[in-house]
């Protein structure tokens, strides 16, 4: 049995007709490479065609405002992806005359592009052996060889690659390259794999030796640590609410949120006095003050999950640069913000 020409075979009856299949242009390839990493093809697939639509060429993409990206990769999560697409594309278009860097090597030189959406781009778009190694292709190579080399080791990250590119088909690199990508993704799963109706099973060492559910083996991930947020909707007679944006370093860096006080527990109604309100605005002008949820909303994050409490406050007047209500949809915020003012009957106040 050949390794490569199996998964070919396989890939030419079972893949899915996806848009960015359907072309060699580098700048799509590339957008849907960025979408699609830590984003199911489901979730991803919507975004990848508002893009599409919106930035049709990568000229358009980079005379955007970076504000107008973000809104439209809102809910996406991982908002650096956001920003580095933006950065991207205004170098390519500016720096680089226009023109997509056409090799794996030259690719690795752009923001935000790493090994793996390197080789993707140079072997869909120019046809490049260059061996692509993502979640799906360590679960196959891990599983199909029966190899317990943790996947986010050094000493891993460096085998697979390894491995992958001397089993890489050179005369067909992008139908190999997304063959086993998507042998992966359907037919490999991480769960409730279909070991029995699978091509490969009769070579395939995990299943002779009963170690599917154990490969491929990762090293712990780093301790997550608990947050506990209190976000202030402060609102006024004339239905101005404040909206800021966050400039600092972080993985929310420019997108807008309500005024945020951090503290070291859960609060309720009773401990609203605990907040220092006096960093958001005088606490002597506030009217009144609720609780939109008695209930933390908890947002998990990789590293971190949030323990959140949306607090109503009500004032005479605001500062200046507080916004109008109605503008308030306008402007790009986390997934968190974003569900609680759609949630949220505004009408109401």
């Amino acid at each position: 049995m050949e390794f490569s020409k199996e998964l070919i075979n396989w890939y030419s009856i079972n893949k899915r007709e996806l848009p960015w299949r359907r072309t060699q242009n580098a700048y799509y390839i590339w957008l849907s490479e960025i979408i699609l990493q830590q984003t199911q093809v489901k979730q991803g697939l919507p975004y990848y065609n508002a893009f599409t639509s919106k930035y049709p060429t990568i000229q358009d993409l980079a005379n955007a405002n970076e504000e107008a990206v973000l809104k439209l990769w809102q809910g996406l999560g991982y908002y650096s992806r956001a920003r580095n697409l933006h950065f991207t594309a205004k170098h390519i278009t500016n720096e680089l005359n226009g023109e997509f860097p056409n090799t794996y090597k030259d690719l690795l030189k752009l923001k935000g592009v790493g090994d793996y959406t390197a080789s993707a781009i140079a072997s869909f778009a120019f046809n490049e052996v260059a061996a692509v190694v993502d979640g799906n292709v360590y679960r196959v190579l891990s599983r199909y060889f029966g190899i317990d080399t943790p996947i986010n080791s050094t000493k891993g990250i460096k085998d697979f690659k390894v491995l992958a590119s001397a089993l890489i088909d050179t005369k067909n690199p992008a139908i190999y390259n997304q063959a086993i990508m998507e042998f992966g993704a359907l037919q490999c799963k991480p769960k409730n794999p279909q070991c029995m109706v699978c091509p490969l099973h009769t070579s395939c060492a995990s299943l002779k030796n009963n170690l599917v559910d154990q490969l491929p083996v990762k090293l712990k991930k780093t301790k997550v640590t608990t947050k506990f947020f209190n976000f202030l909707v402060c609102v006024d007679n004339d239905k101005n609410i404040l909206f800021e944006k966050r400039t600092g370093k972080g993985i929310w860096q420019n997108l807008y949120q309500f005024p945020l006080i951090e503290s070291s527990k859960s609060l309720d109604i009773n401990e609203f006095h605990l907040l220092d309100l006096d960093q958001v605005i005088h606490k002597d002008t506030t009217v009144e003050h609720s609780l939109y949820n008695d209930v933390d909303k908890v947002h998990k994050l990789s590293h971190q999950h949030l323990h959140t409490k949306f607090w109503i406050v009500q004032t005479h007047k605001l500062p200046n640069k507080a916004i109008s209500i109605t503008d308030i949809i306008k402007y790009p915020a986390p997934v968190l913000i974003s569900d609680f003012i759609n949630e949220f009957n505004f009408e109401s106040l």
